[in-house]
């Protein structure tokens, strides 16, 4: 959504109080000050054969960062061409092969991939109709993308790939009308998610009310349901989607008003059907969300980090957790990476998480970088 093209400053006030939640405990800032705000993290799917995972990261000034130790240490890419474009999501698989997806009007949305590391890039897809603007990518395979984009004609826009290669617009003639300045959120590269059942969800917001679209039939259909979080303004909605278990969680809120924590993250335990609010919500506008491991997710926003501990499994509860301002988030299981501006990369302690969990120490020391 064009609304989100223009990058944005939140200086948060930060509580003096001692706190369990500090963010030196729960992240561990791997790199930053680089003259950019990175809006898309990306963690591979399969680790390299010394059992090290590649991280992909992407922002504004065609900043790409990959590395492909852990994190220990990182090379800045670059697209040919690409200097100016502001690339909000990325999805990697190893240390060789990702696609990145740019947002902006017209043909400043593209989508690229490279299978070489990042020192080449293929342009796969590009557009000039009125309306395009890439919000979002996800994938499940190698092979098999989407993006999304803001309405084409009155209609949410639908991109896909089955062979990794070409690119091609999803039938509409099943998907609902967008309302009056109905539009998606590019502020992390995740209004769109995949789910492990094949189940596709996106998010929307800008109008009167923030919905979830949802496809049971890999996006050949569409059904789209009102949710509870906050909606009515161009700057309010959801901005991210993620599955995880039973649960599909929806985060976002008001970007303007970033401290307020007033309808920001609903869940649906039906696929999609039903959304509720969780009865403790995050501290603020969260721009993205991600799952970690049984039923536990994370979300992020200018003002800090937010934990739900899916116990019990009838509802959600949101706690705050430390106040690094963050953009982005990716999981593969226990590893976590977070991006946000000023080129800022940070690595998720997850194992203090599940210490706190099962009432164990809380000061435990990450081991490596």
């Amino acid at each position: 959504m064009r609304a989100l093209a223009i990058i944005f400053v939140v200086i948060a006030a930060v509580s003096s109080a001692p706190s369990l939640f500090a963010s030196d405990q729960w992240w561990s800032v791997q790199t930053n000050g680089l003259d950019t705000n990175l809006r898309g993290v990306s963690v591979s799917f399969e680790p390299s054969e010394k059992h090290e995972y590649a991280v992909w990261a992407s922002g504004s000034n065609g900043v790409i960062l990959r590395s492909t130790n852990d994190g220990a240490t990182w090379k800045q890419l670059s697209v040919a061409g690409g200097g100016d474009l502001d690339f909000r999501g990325i999805a990697a698989f190893d240390a060789d092969s990702a696609y990145v997806m740019s947002s902006g009007d017209g043909d400043k949305s593209r989508i690229y991939k490279t299978t070489d590391g990042g020192q080449t890039w293929k342009l796969q897809y590009a557009d000039k109709r009125p309306g395009f603007f890439l919000d979002s990518l996800a994938c499940d395979s190698k092979t098999h993308c989407l993006a999304l984009s803001d309405p084409v004609d009155g209609k949410f826009f639908m991109l896909s790939t089955d062979d990794g290669e070409h690119w091609k617009e999803l039938p509409r003639d099943k998907m609902p009308a967008a309302l009056p300045k109905e539009g998606a959120f590019a502020a992390s590269g995740t209004a769109i998610a995949i789910c492990e059942d094949g189940d596709i969800y996106f998010g929307t917001g800008g109008a009167a009310v923030a919905r979830v679209f949802h496809s049971a039939d890999r996006g050949r259909s569409w059904t789209a349901v009102d949710t509870p979080i906050a909606g009515g303004s161009p700057s309010s909605g959801i901005f991210s989607v993620a599955c995880g278990g039973f649960l599909v969680v929806a985060v976002g809120g008001d970007y303007k008003e970033p401290a307020s924590a007033k309808r920001v993250a609903a869940y649906s335990n039906d696929s999609g059907a039903t959304w509720h609010l969780a009865e403790q919500q995050p501290g603020g506008y969260r721009s993205a969300v991600g799952e970690f491991g049984n039923g536990d997710f994370a979300a992020v926003g200018p003002n800090g980090t937010d934990i739900s501990q899916q116990e019990p499994r009838e509802t959600m509860h949101w706690q705050h957790t430390d106040y690094l301002n963050l953009n982005a988030v990716s999981f593969h299981g226990a590893n976590g990476w977070a991006v946000g501006p000023k080129g800022t990369i940070a690595r998720f302690k997850t194992h203090i998480f599940y210490n706190i969990k099962n009432n164990a120490p809380a000061h435990v020391s990450l081991p490596g970088p």
